[in-house]
């Protein structure tokens, strides 16, 4: 049972490690550290992307600031109240951590998540006529916990999933991205913020649905 539900979550990024680990916290006795990893776009640009990592997967290995890693695991969400509100964090758990060459990859950052549509979809468009929807996928996992993931299609994809319902099944394959918006606080004062979802390549309705709609 815990296998399957760990296989609707699924990460793996290759990139350089952007900062010095930094103990995070501890839970039964085993230490926790976050850093962050700078993965490669084909584009020029790169995501600067969140993990979380166990001391007990760094033993004996001499990683840090500029070493290139290979991070297998999840992408979780947890709320954090901050400033009095509460906040949806996404951290990528890492379950295992190897180094790498520096030869290139071919695709350093993938996700897969079979899980549930529990927002209703925001379809919208850019002023340059992209078409884009909003979505948030809960995925289980072990132990009644439950991961929120937002995810953005595009093009056709951004059309099918306009249409999604709550509760509808889906099985989503893309990469983790990070993306820098601009918030508007008082007294004019704009404050840089970074944005972590899933952008999606291919999806699809799971199997359970088609059932239900025959």
């Amino acid at each position: 049972m815990t296998d399957r539900v760990i296989d609707t979550n699924i990460v793996t990024v290759v990139g350089k490690m952007h900062s010095s680990s930094v103990f995070s916290h501890e839970m039964y006795g085993e230490g926790f550290y976050t850093f962050d990893i700078k993965v490669p776009r084909l584009s020029e640009y790169n995501d600067i992307l969140p993990v979380t990592i166990s001391e007990r997967l760094m033993v004996d290995l001499d990683i840090e600031q500029g070493t290139t890693v290979k991070i297998e695991g999840q992408l979780r969400s947890y709320n954090k109240y901050v400033n009095g509100k509460n906040r949806l964090i996404l951290t990528i758990f890492a379950r295992d951590l190897s180094m790498c060459e520096e030869e290139e990859v071919k695709n350093p950052n993938q996700i897969f998540l079979d899980g549930y549509v529990c927002k209703a979809p925001v379809y919208r468009s850019t002023p340059f006529g992209r078409e884009i929807t909003d979505m948030l996928i809960a995925v289980n996992r072990p132990y009644n916990k439950s991961d929120y993931i937002p995810c953005i299609a595009w093009g056709r994809n951004a059309r099918f999933s306009e249409k999604l319902k709550v509760g509808d099944h889906m099985k989503i394959w893309g990469r983790v991205q990070s993306r820098e918006y601009q918030k508007k606080l008082r007294d004019d004062y704009v404050e840089t913020k970074v944005a972590y979802e899933v952008s999606i390549s291919k999806m699809e309705m799971s199997e359970e649905n088609n059932k239900e709609e025959q």
